[in-house]
C-alpha cells in the first residue's frame, strides 16, 4: 500500500505562484493512505480559496485546516482512528522559497552539496540534536520512523517555516523517508550531479533506494526552479 501522496503545480494555485506538497501517511488498514491524500487535497483547496497574500499565512492556515479535517475524519470511522501524516509544502516567488514542514519528510537545496532545509520532527533526530547518538547511527536506528509531530496528531499543530533565498543552479528536492532511510546524502547528490535530465534523476534515485531494500514507499519531487530562465543571475 502506498501511503505517500504528492501534488505539484508549476502555475498559480490561488494567490501562490506555484505549489509543491508531499505527505507520508501513517496508520493501520487504509488510514495512512487516506490521511496523506486527504491532507494534500485539503491544503490545495484551502490555498485555492485563500484571500491572503503572504505564503506563510496561506500555508499555515491550510495545514491547520488539514490537521482539524484529519482529526474530524478519524473520529467518524474506526478504521481511520489514530491516523496521521507528515507534510512538507513549498512555494517559490522569484528567488524566495517558502517552506512549511511537519514530521520527517524533507526538503533539500541541491547545489554541489545536499543542504537539508527542513528539520525532522522525529524521536531519533531529537536524540541526534541532543548529542545522544551520532548522525550516522540515525539512519539504522530501530525507532527512526517514530515522529514527534504529525498532521492529525492533536488540536494544536506546530508547523516549522523556512525562508530560503535561492541561488543560480539551485535545485529543490523534496522526499519521503523512503528515500533518505535507504540512501546516504552523498549517494543522492552523486546521482543528481551525474545526470542532466530531471526525470532520469528521479527514476535513478527511486531505483537505487529500492535496490537497497525499499523498505518504505519512496516519493521524490525534484525541480530546477530557474531552468527556463537562461539569463537569470
Amino acid at each position: 500500500m502506498n501511503q505517500d501522496y504528492m501534488y505539484t503545480s508549476e502555475v498559480s494555485v490561488g494567490n501562490l505562484p506555484n505549489l509543491y506538497i508531499l505527505a507520508d501517511g501513517m496508520g493501520g488498514h487504509n488510514a495512512g493512505d487516506f490521511a496523506s491524500r486527504y491532507t494534500v487535497e485539503t491544503i490545495v483547496k484551502s490555498v485555492q480559496d485563500s484571500k491572503e497574500i503572504s505564503p506563510i499565512v496561506i500555508l499555515r492556515s491550510a495545514i491547520q485546516k488539514a490537521n482539524l479535517a484529519v482529526m474530524e475524519k478519524a473520529v467518524t470511522d474506526i478504521d481511520l482512528e489514530g491516523m496521521g501524516t507528515t507534510v512538507v509544502a513549498a512555494t517559490r516567488s522569484g528567488k524566495e522559497l517558502c517552506v512549511a514542514n511537519v514530521g520527517d519528510s524533507r526538503l533539500y537545496i541541491v547545489n554541489r552539496c545536499l543542504e537539508q532545509i527542513t528539520r525532522d520532527h522525529s524521536y531519533v533526530q531529537e536524540m541526534v540534536r541532543r548529542g545522544k547518538i551520532e548522525p550516522e547511527a540515525a539512519r539504522m536506528h530501530p525507532d527512526r520512523n517514530v515522529i514527534t509531530r504529525a498532521v492529525g496528531g492533536g488540536q494544536k499543530i506546530e508547523i516549522d517555516f523556512f525562508e530560503v533565498e535561492l541561488k543560480k543552479n539551485d535545485r529543490i528536492l523534496m522526499c519521503s523517508d523512503g528515500l533518505t532511510d535507504m540512501m546516504e546524502d552523498g549517494e543522492i547528490l552523486k546521482i543528481i550531479e551525474n545526470r542532466t535530465d530531471t526525470e532520469g534523476m528521479i527514476d535513478e534515485l527511486i531505483r537505487v533506494a529500492n535496490e537497497y531494500g525499499g523498505n518504505d514507499n519512496i516519493t521524490v519531487i525534484l525541480t530546477d526552479p530557474f531552468a527556463a530562465d537562461a539569463d537569470w543571475r
